[in-house]
């Protein structure tokens, strides 16, 4: 893999790890359509720690509230904070089970085209239309414990390609009645740990395939470069609009992909 071709998986990754379009997707199907080739889940979870590192520049400040009135002297501080923290934790649990015991078959089965330009539209239609017919009920940033739970089974959704994470998270959180900012908000806090741990358990393939530092580290930082854009440029883009955009987006690009697969078999 080349210096350029890792930077533009970078910014690839960094765009579509939180814009609601699928980066799984994106990551595979992009170099396919480049004739370039693909080197694995292990490097796209190493452009994952561009995007964590994303996430901390964004968030850090939050984590940081977070933890300090976790102990605050006032207790209505110190009980929204620990609210906060349980509800990202039992929202990551789903996910995190779904990981360990679906790894093989994500890394494999679910990794084929027709799947992908399917999840891409029948997900990206079901984001538009929940966002159009779900109320806004919770007048709150965080979600509480029943909602967190169904946002958290359904993040688990996001391994299959062409789902996406922050789509289905984001969609899951609009059905139980959070803001488009607030479930965004939200999605983005709860990537933190998720991608954490990804990155984690993929770290000694990373270290260990046929990319290298270097190369890994160009494709990392465009990934942090573009993601801090695409998360500042979402929160603001939410105040005032909704998904209809990323659904023709996601149709459009999975009829590119059908179209591709139907000149290939020609």
């Amino acid at each position: 893999m080349s210096f350029f071709q890792a930077i533009v998986l970078g910014i690839v990754q960094g765009l579509t790890e939180f814009l609601p379009i699928s980066s799984s997707a994106h990551l595979y199907v992009i170099p396919k359509l480049l004739g370039w080739s693909y080197h694995g889940v292990a490097f796209d979870v190493a452009l994952h720690w561009g995007t964590l590192l994303a996430l901390l520049v964004a968030f850090g400040g939050t984590w940081w509230t977070l933890l300090r009135d976790a102990f605050a002297g006032d207790v209505a501080v110190r009980a929204e904070a620990r609210h906060t923290w349980l509800v990202i934790v039992v929202a990551s649990i789903p996910a995190v089970i779904a990981g360990k015991l679906l790894k093989g078959v994500a890394e494999s089965a679910l990794r084929n085209l027709p799947l992908q330009a399917a999840m891409l539209a029948l997900f990206g239609l079901l984001l538009w239309w929940v966002d159009k017919v779900a109320p806004v009920r919770e007048d709150r940033r965080t979600p509480g414990l029943g909602s967190a739970i169904w946002i958290g089974v359904s993040q688990a959704l996001a391994l299959v390609p062409g789902v996406s994470r922050s789509g289905i998270t984001i969609t899951a959180g609009r059905a139980t009645g959070l803001s488009r900012v607030a479930a965004a908000r939200f999605s983005f806090l709860l990537a933190t740990p998720i991608t954490f741990g990804a990155g984690v358990l993929e770290f000694n393939d990373m270290v260990h395939g046929d990319v290298t530092a270097p190369v890994i580290l160009a494709g990392i930082t465009s990934a942090a470069i573009v993601g801090v854009i695409a998360i500042r440029g979402l929160i603001r883009f939410l105040g005032h609009a909704g998904f209809a955009a990323f659904f023709i987006y996601r149709v459009l690009f999975a009829a590119v992909i059908v179209i591709t697969l139907l000149r290939g078999s020609g």
